[in-house]
Order: C-alpha cells, then structure tokens, then sequence
C-alpha cells in the first residue's frame, strides 16, 4: 500500500461494531513499506505490541484497550461470569506483553473498571459494547491530548531554532499528531520555522526509520544523526533545544524513554540546553516515588547482534540490551503535558498541574 499524502496519518482505528477489528499501521516496515494489518485476536494484539509493530507509550495503551474487545468477543454469548473470566485473563496477557509503558496498564484498568460497572446490571453483550464505546473514548482523548500538549511546548521554542529530538514520539507514538512532536508540528503550524536533528535511535532506529519518515510527511526540515553525534552537533551551536517523549514519568519528574535518553540529558546540560520531556498525564505514575523504581524492559540480544538481519557482533558474545533509560528530573526544564507546564520539575509542582484541568494553565 502506497502511504499517505495526507498529514493525518491515523497510526491505528477500530474497524466495524462489536464484532470488529482493529487494524494499524506495521511500523517495522517503514519507512520501506507502508502496510496496514488487520488484527482479529488478542494474540495478534499481543504479538504487536511486543514486537512493535505499535509502538509509544499512547498508541500502546490505545491498542491494548482495543485489543481487550478483540479478546471477549468468543464471551459475549455466554454467561456473566463467563465473560468476566474472559475478560480477565485476555487483560492479564495483554499486561504482560511489554513492562515499561505505563499506558498499557491504565488503559487495561480502565476496561476493567468499565465492565465491573455494568457487571450486575447488564448482559455480555452490552458489556462488550460498553467496552469498545471506552476503547473510542480513551483514542479520542489521546487525540485531544495530543493537540493540548503541542500548543503548550510549540510556545518554548522559537522561529529559526535547531531543534533535537531522541525515538519517536509522533503520530505513529500515539493516535494523532504525537507527544514531542506535537511540539514540532504545532510550532510549524503558527508559523515558526525549525531544523530538526532525529537521533537514529539504535538499536531498532526508530528515530531514522519513523521521526524522520514523519518530518518529511508533513514539509519539516529534519537531519538525520548517528546516537553518537549528538553532542558534537550540540557543540556546533546547531541545537538550541531538544524535546523528547517518555513512556513512564515518576511522581518527581524522572522520565523513562527509549533507551539514548539519558545521555543526550546529561549532554544537554553540558552545552547549557534546555530539555524538555512532552507526555500525556496518562504516561505518568504518581505510585513510583522516583524513577528507580521504574521497571525497565529487557528485550532480545538479537536486535543488537543481527540487526535488521545482519549479523554484526561474533557468536557467544554477551549483550545488554535495557530498551529503556531513566533521565532524571534535575536534568529535565520542563515537563510538557496536556494541562500545561510542570515547571521546576519536582514531586510538588508535578502533583499540582496534573490536578489541574487541561487548559488550566
């Protein structure tokens, strides 16, 4: 399939009623292929999430809340009890499909609590509309989250900037136009001009593969950098602020996200750059104390030894592979959400705005 000339480039929807699917956009094919699947068991749900096939912290959460109604959908004839049962084994297997973004976990909860609302008082069947009515609410949301989160961090930078950013956390992150790149894409909308530097992002170069597939999407200039180069270019004088995204934010600001983070903050800090982390309040866990308590993925050696295919390490050789790094609040300028700036970032101020509503500050 040809990709999109259009902007909007709808990462993944629901398709049909109660009886339906869900169906996205593989990400591992671009920016080669555009392909989108058709996803009609919640072991496919699985298999995606875990393999990236969707990826970022919102669009995880999004899937998997759509992935439970793939799942009750053999348990909506049955008996209540039948269904619930259902219901919480395909919530438990999707949990344990990747530890760190904490979306996945809220979005399973609130299906959860939805149906238990209705437990006593409906049939399967209703139940499982009700389920897919929250899976809409919970991607319309994100959508609205999305633009909020872009019109408070496109006012930090300025016309002419050379701007950073690690990963990817734009439309294909979450179900509109992104977390940091909400950022990007709302600064060009008002008229301001960027240069975006994409990290590679290695070792699944989500970076080269997907930010700078999307910055050439949408007319922004982007300049694609080896992981390594990011502070010489800093000391270049071609960076005056980096945004990245996170995948789970602690109550006292420290931000998980893609593993590079971390030393692109303290490189930041070094050439006296702001860095600014932009997420949704969804990505943040108010019962993690600080970030080393954050849970951190483990993924398959083989995406370091036989990337993309090729083999570029010898047999035997042990490796490390965290897919996630914890880059700490003192290190962060501000942290971007929809309700507004958390600024300075600290345990206080985080539990302030987050208590606001959205367009409070």
């Amino acid at each position: 399939m040809t990709a999109p000339n259009s902007a909007n480039i709808d990462t993944l929807n629901w398709v049909g009623d109660i009886d339906g699917h869900l169906r996205m956009i593989d990400q591992t094919l671009l920016p080669v292929e555009f392909l989108r699947i058709d996803l009609r068991d919640v072991e496919t749900v699985w298999e995606a999430i875990k393999m990236l096939r969707v990826r970022g912290a919102p669009a995880i959460g999004i899937a998997a809340a759509y992935g439970v109604c793939v799942g009750v959908q053999n348990a909506v004839d049955g008996s209540v009890e039948g269904f619930f049962s259902r219901l919480n084994e395909v919530a438990d297997y999707l949990a344990s499909s990747r530890p760190t973004a904490v979306n996945l976990f809220w979005a399973l909860e609130r299906m959860r609590k939805t149906a238990e609302l209705l437990r006593n008082a409906s049939s399967p069947r209703d139940i499982a509309a009700a389920l897919l009515a929250e899976a809409r609410v919970i991607h319309e949301e994100d959508r609205r989250m999305c633009r909020a989160m872009g019109r408070h961090g496109a006012a930090l930078l300025e016309d002419g900037q050379g701007v950073l950013t690690h990963c990817n956390a734009g439309g294909l992150a979450t179900a509109d136009y992104g977390t940091a790149l909400a950022v990007f894409f709302a600064a060009a909308e008002s008229g301001k001009r960027l240069h975006v530097y994409a990290d590679e992002t290695r070792p699944l170069l989500q970076g080269a593969r997907l930010t700078a597939w999307e910055l050439q999407q949408r007319g922004i200039e982007v300049t694609v950098i080896c992981d390594s180069m990011a502070a010489q270019v800093m000391r270049e004088g071609r960076i005056q602020a980096v945004v990245t995204g996170a995948d789970r934010i602690a109550a006292n600001g420290d931000a998980a996200n893609k593993i590079g983070t971390y030393g692109v903050a303290v490189a930041a800090a070094a050439h006296d750059i702001p860095f600014y982390v932009a997420a949704p309040s969804s990505t943040f866990d108010l019962s993690l104390a600080s970030g080393d308590l954050i849970p951190i993925e483990q993924r398959d050696p083989r995406e370091i030894t036989h990337g993309f295919g090729r083999q570029t390490a010898p047999d035997g050789v042990d490796v490390y592979n965290p897919a996630f790094d914890v880059t700490p609040a003192r290190l962060i300028k501000s942290l971007i959400c929809e309700h507004g700036l958390i600024e300075p970032v600290t345990t206080e101020e985080v539990a302030r705005v987050l208590s606001l509503g959205p367009e409070s500050t």
